[in-house]
């Protein structure tokens, strides 16, 4: 039983998500911040949880990086609609994750299952996104982050952004690429 904790948690994550976007449109910042936090702090659970014990599955495969992506762009619209997040971060980030998840069901639905792992680029730019929305609702409620920081962290996390997209849709093609069958010589 315990075994599908994992999937619990992630599920639990996305649950997470509807009371932290409604939270945030209600200026509710730091119950927005709780929730965030709780639903961020799952993410990395899940994952230790999972390989620790061998709790692996084919399901907690596709639901972990589906509630990343509902949690993220979920909270990065919604801190965008309040002013929080720029809208051109936002944009990169949703954009980002549509062409990764639109690349990713073309080439499962031609080539076959995705292979490998998340690349360190794409683990630092989630894990500046969270940083990022974290930071915006804790300024909202008590300006603390210094202007420069926050400008500093929104560009890195930009470049991140871009450049994460532009290594996944390299790893897709090269991957799609080895697996189209050889000419055939007449």
């Amino acid at each position: 039983m315990l075994r599908h904790l994992p999937n619990a948690i992630c599920v639990l994550r996305i649950l997470l998500t509807v009371p932290t976007v409604i939270a945030i449109s209600c200026g509710e910042e730091i119950l927005a911040l709780i929730l965030f936090t709780i639903a961020a702090i799952s993410d990395g659970l899940d994952g230790y949880l999972a390989k620790r014990n061998g709790w692996t599955s084919d399901l907690g495969r596709i639901l972990d990086p589906v509630a990343d992506k509902v949690l993220l762009v979920a909270t990065f619209l919604a801190c965008t609609w309040q002013g929080l997040i720029p809208v051109w971060l936002a944009a990169a980030a949703v954009a980002r994750d549509l062409m990764l998840g639109g690349g990713a069901l073309i080439y499962r639905l031609w080539f076959g299952p995705i292979e490998g792992s998340p690349s360190a680029l794409s683990k630092v730019n989630t894990t500046l996104q969270i940083i990022v929305v974290i930071m915006a609702m804790l300024n909202a409620a008590v300006p603390v982050v210094p202007s420069a920081l926050v400008v500093t962290l929104t560009m890195v996390t930009f470049g991140t952004t871009v450049l994460s997209g532009i290594d996944y849709t390299r790893r897709f093609f090269v991957s799609a690429w080895a697996r189209l069958p050889a000419p055939r010589s007449s």
